[in-house]
């Protein structure tokens, strides 16, 4: 597995011991999340979870950026609370059947073994919705990428929102307005937008969610003329114009495993896949200048990374009273 450099340069040390501040007490709506909020009720959460998805993605390299992705997709929706975790139930409509989710997300298994040790160890205790943050986390290190103190004391929901997984989070063909407005309705700008939309640098995505991109782009059965013409000739060969809907594509095609810059890179190339990635550099100047910053310094886009993904955990958790700690991932309790 690859894994962060040691050569970490004294300017990136300073600017993640600068997050120390941010990460020790990070208020939000429902209270206050923090590090060591498990540090007497249960000590082990952490090296637990560690645990569980480093043999996860020793067995499945793809499984990285699959877990981080859970985390997105659970926090854009209903804040950070476990709701993408549900299962449907007589009084839940999970949020796996969105078109976001529906034959795409993936990891829940990972999730269940890692509550299935934590419950072992602490029962009643970690809330999966802190579990998937720290598995995020865990997940973004072991692909080689940043490191970051992860504020915990979530609770978890009692409830799923199908529509707002259908609504909320942000769609591979959206403009890039309609991107930013989403991101801004749960409190985060074109700044985290564009470092956010950097995990792209790991993973897959499925022939569906570009394809437009190669054969009709804007509904005048014309090709997106912003993505290079020669890469868009390799993604014919097995994204063709009906069928192969689940053919998986890297996101990166570079370093595809590796959490590393080259997804700006690919974007100033003209070869980011999806036209959400494409969009950062064409159609908003404020995001273009980050785009060229992060390809430039792989450092100062580790930096924000860091920073967005803490901002992006606190999206309104329960806390205190509020949701409960589930005893497996994928049902409430007393169901």
């Amino acid at each position: 597995m690859v894994k962060m450099a040691l050569s970490v340069s004294t300017l990136m040390v300073f600017s993640l011991l600068s997050l120390a501040p941010l990460c020790f007490s990070q208020k939000s709506k429902g209270g206050y999340l923090y590090p060591q909020y498990y540090d007497h009720s249960c000590p082990q959460a952490k090296e637990i979870v560690k645990s569980v998805v480093a043999k996860a993605v020793a067995k499945e390299t793809r499984m990285a950026a699959s877990l981080l992705r859970l985390h997105f997709h659970d926090c854009f929706v209903k804040g950070c609370d476990g709701s993408v975790l549900l299962d449907n139930s007589s009084s839940i409509i999970s949020e796996k059947g969105s078109n976001p989710n529906r034959n795409s997300a993936r990891g829940f298994n990972v999730v269940d073994d890692i509550k299935s040790a934590l419950e072992k160890e602490c029962p009643g205790t970690v809330s999966c919705a802190d579990a998937l943050a720290l598995a995020a986390r865990d997940s973004t290190v072991l692909a080689g990428g940043p490191s970051w103190d992860v504020p915990l004391g979530r609770k978890d929901s009692k409830g799923a929102s199908l529509s707002g997984s259908n609504n909320i989070i942000p769609a591979p063909n959206n403009t890039f307005q309609t991107i930013l407005t989403k991101f801004k309705v749960v409190g985060l700008n074109v700044v985290d937008l564009v470092a956010l939309s950097g995990s792209h640098t790991i993973g897959f995505s499925r022939c569906t969610s570009f394809r437009q991109r190669l054969y009709n782009q804007s509904g005048n059965g014309q090709p997106d003329y912003s993505l290079d013409q020669s890469y868009a000739s390799q993604l014919k060969k097995n994204c063709p114009r009906s069928g192969g809907d689940q053919n998986l594509f890297f996101l990166d095609f570079v370093t595809p495993t590796k959490f590393d810059n080259f997804y700006f890179k690919n974007i100033l190339a003209s070869k980011g896949l999806l036209n959400s990635d494409q969009v950062l550099l064409t159609k908003s100047e404020a995001s273009m200048e980050l785009v060229k910053k992060y390809a430039e310094n792989n450092e100062l886009f580790f930096v924000q990374f860091a920073k967005s993904m803490v901002k992006m955990g606190n999206i309104s958790p329960l806390t205190g009273s509020k949701g409960e700690i589930r005893k497996t991932c994928r049902k409430i309790n007393n169901s």
